[in-house]
């Protein structure tokens, strides 16, 4: 990662995609320098129903970021649904080359090329790898291996493969927006550093994204990326429960589930009375209900997306293993006592994430900002800039500067 680069992340969800793009500053941290989304109607409940509205939405976002940037975006990094996402652990041992002159940088590629090499099965691609932790032969962990006098070396990481199909169809969408792809993340891993505080890091954690029709699911074993899946259920779920029971508009259910947000009707301080506005039925129109008759439709909703987790982790055998839940994402940060009804059901304690980078993002922008913060804070890549080029006057002036510095010192 060098000044000056530019990393592009695209997040596709249910309601929208939304683009960010951020560059390397002199301190080697990420600045923002633009945040963009339009809506998108392509994706149901993880799955891709619409190539061609996905394909007009990163299109439209891409636009919008370029008019922005004065950049041209010819490449971006993508997040992928932990249902479509197989994680497999592997360990390598590395003799090294040369053990009286260190660990070399080609000791390094060779071992993340060998912990690589393993079957994939014919219906799954390799996306991506994880290095976790490296160890040299006297036992000592370290984060960067290279220059350390050794013989040789383990590393651990984990291989992460995707489902081949929907690669096909993610490769095919942004090929039709003229986009290439720098690489795939799964959700959960992207946003592990952003949304987890730096305690939690090592902890054994339940990242819980519950957006507005997908809940992404992410277990860590401190730095050890465990587990990932997707449940097919979100904010909107609540929401068209509530339209539903009451007989209302989806709007007005939106706005009765904000302005009532709360997951527990045992935590209902004053049970006000609610006027319906938009009740489709002639003979109850301003219908007045009680706010514990909303409450209890949200509650049940609530319940059922955190016993539908409780179950898969159990399934995995990975319940007894989670210390922590941390709650994200727009369909239930919004909602209070959300992490106290998932205690109850999952018997394990929950909170709402505080990563102390969350707050400086909008809501709707977390998960491409963490996506670009992850492949920032890559170890041992080569290179992680998306592919930008640039036609403002200061960049044309730069690179003038730039070659008569060759010409002069070459």
């Amino acid at each position: 990662m060098a000044v000056g680069d530019i990393i592009v992340g695209i997040d596709i969800g249910t309601t929208k995609v939304c683009l960010g793009a951020g560059e390397v500053n002199n301190f080697g941290q990420i600045e923002i320098i633009c945040c963009t989304s339009y809506k998108c109607n392509g994706l149901k409940k993880g799955k891709i129903v619409d190539e061609d509205d996905i394909t007009l939405s990163i299109s439209k976002a891409i636009k919008q970021a370029e008019e922005e940037t004065e950049l041209k975006i010819n490449s971006a990094y993508v997040t992928i649904p932990g249902k479509y996402v197989t994680i497999v652990q592997n360990s390598i041992v590395k003799d090294v080359k040369d053990k009286f002159s260190g660990i070399s940088q080609k000791d390094l590629q060779n071992a993340i090329m060998q912990v690589k090499d393993i079957e994939v099965p014919d219906n799954q691609v390799l996306i991506d790898v994880d290095i976790n932790q490296i160890i040299l032969d006297n036992g000592k962990v370290v984060s960067d291996p290279v220059g350390n006098l050794a013989s040789s070396f383990t590393m651990n990481a984990q291989v992460i493969l995707a489902e081949k199909n929907y690669i096909r169809k993610i490769s095919s969408i942004f090929k039709k927006a003229g986009i290439e792809i720098d690489g795939i993340i799964p959700v959960t891993l992207a946003e592990r550093n952003l949304v987890l505080d730096k305690n939690e890091l090592y902890d054994n954690i339940m990242l819980l994204d519950i957006g507005a029709e997908n809940t992404d699911i992410g277990v860590f074993e401190g730095n050890v990326f465990r587990y990932t899946n997707t449940i097919p259920l979100g904010g909107n779920n609540i929401t068209h429960d509530v339209a539903l029971v009451l007989n209302i508009s989806e709007d007005e259910a939106e706005k009765l589930k904000r302005q009532y947000g709360l997951a527990l009707k045992s935590f209902i301080d004053n049970d006000n009375e609610i006027v319906l506005n938009t009740c489709k039925d002639p003979d109850t129109r301003n219908k007045i209900i009680k706010s514990s008759e909303l409450i209890e439709i949200m509650e049940a909703r609530i319940e059922e997306i955190f016993s539908i987790i409780n179950k898969d982790i159990t399934n995995q055998g990975l319940k007894s293993k989670i210390n922590n839940v941390v709650l994200t994402g727009q369909g239930i940060i919004n909602i209070n006592k959300s992490d106290v009804a998932g205690k109850i059901v999952l018997n394990i304690p929950v909170k709402t994430s505080t990563g102390r980078a969350v707050s400086t993002v909008k809501p709707e922008y977390r998960t491409c900002y963490a996506l670009i913060r992850y492949i920032a804070s890559r170890p041992f890549a080569k290179s992680v800039s998306s592919k930008i080029d640039t036609n403002s006057k200061e960049e044309l002036w730069r690179t003038i500067l730039s070659r008569i510095k060759e010409f002069f010192y070459s």
